[in-house]
């Protein structure tokens, strides 16, 4: 009978582990030999997120529950202390630079879906969400005298509905201060709502290269430069090149831009869009816009899916730890789903690789898009159910 690894083994066996030992060394430097390693700590909050686990015990009584697990994971015996200390101690910057390697890696694979758009430049959705936590265990985090949270913001790429850019701040940080440490590529089209409208901002990313779609603000001020035709009973209601005219735009030099006036055919509400975009159509603009909401779907997605609303530590650099390794997690899972070409939606994909994450079964079979005889109850090993 052939030997197979279990499906967790050949989900993290696309994580260059050079790379991970290089930026475990840059962030880490020499360390105690009996201290718990990076790569045992990333496999154990890994688990964590796939066994959907709630406390630092049961990571590792899932770990115990079968010693071949450590040598094919290639992990140290990880007890709840050693795990509870690395959580605290060692910087969550290492799993955001982890990220970003996992990122450049699967845009390599050229596996990752093509455009919905025909523009040559990426199309990069920003956004932030609050993330709720109990004030009296995380009172660093309170964001009113009876509310704590943090922020999860994204640069999520449309090419594959991906994450590609991640930071985890403090629930008060703004969206600004976060999307300013971003470097998106030169051509690249970033829609955002409200929360990003800074004039000086939007000058910056035109002077980088860089396209922008957004809502204008309420009461914005404004000179009409000129008027474009529109067609007749469509959507749009007026395409104009617009000069700003408040003080402040008029000091900083901002650049003349497109507003577009739109009617949704669903609701009937009436947007306001501005753009440095001038080539495209106007319902191209509002299009854009409209897939902003994608965004909002992966925060919806990731809430439900991958463990961040219960937390493995009390400070802010545990929470960001979890988070990053969510963030890896869910490029992994990409990864597979896109290299495997499977017809399985992202949904069914982690919930396969999750019930059968202990299983040992070529994780190609697991992908196969055919009706499939559940587990054998007495073979298979849920992450879930250890």
């Amino acid at each position: 009978m052939a030997y197979h690894p279990t499906v967790l083994s050949q989900l993290i066996q696309s994580v260059p582990r050079l790379e991970f030992e290089k930026l475990a060394q840059a962030h880490d430097g020499a360390r105690r030999s009996d201290a718990l390693s990076r790569w045992s700590q990333f496999i154990s909050l890994a688990v964590g997120h796939l066994g959907q686990h709630h406390s630092l015990r049961d990571i590792e009584a899932t770990l115990a529950s079968d010693p071949k697990l450590h040598y094919h994971l290639g992990t140290s015996a990880v007890s709840k202390s050693a795990l509870a200390r690395a959580n605290e101690k060692l910087s969550a910057d290492f799993y955001r630079d982890l990220f970003g390697k996992l990122y450049d890696q699967l845009q390599k694979t050229h596996a990752v879906p093509g455009k919905r758009f025909r523009f040559k430049g990426k199309l990069f959705s920003l956004d932030g969400s609050l993330i709720d936590l109990s004030l009296k265990v995380f009172p660093w985090a309170d964001v009113s005298s009876k509310k704590a949270a943090f922020k999860l913001h994204l640069g999520l790429d449309h090419d594959g509905l991906i994450p590609a850019f991640a930071e985890v701040s403090e629930g008060l940080t703004s969206e600004m201060e976060v999307a300013d440490t971003f470097a998106f590529p030169k051509g690249s089209v970033l829609v955002f709502d409200r929360g990003y409208s800074r004039y000086t901002w939007h000058k910056e990313l035109t002077d980088k290269g860089l396209f922008w779609v957004t809502r204008a603000r309420k009461g914005m001020l404004y000179d009409v430069i000129k008027t474009r035709p529109i067609a007749e009973g469509g959507n749009v209601i007026s395409d104009q090149i617009v000069r700003l005219s408040n003080k402040r735009a008029r000091k900083d030099g901002a650049h003349d831009i497109r507003r577009v006036e739109y009617r949704d055919p669903e609701s009937g509400k009436i947007y306001v869009f501005i753009t440095n975009q001038k080539t495209w159509s106007a319902q191209t603009v509002a299009d854009i816009y409209k897939s902003r909401w994608e965004v909002e779907l992966f925060f919806k997605w990731i809430k439900q899916n991958l463990k961040i609303k219960s937390f493995l530590g009390n400070t802010i650099n545990a929470v960001a730890s979890q988070i990053f390794v969510a963030l890896c997690v869910y490029l992994l899972i990409a990864f597979q789903k896109f290299v495997s070409q499977t017809a399985y939606g992202l949904q069914r994909v982690f919930h396969l690789v999750q019930i059968n994450a202990l299983v040992r079964k070529p994780i190609a079979d697991l992908l196969c898009h055919q009706k499939q005889a559940p587990p054998d109850p007495q073979m298979a090993f849920s992450l879930r159910a250890a």
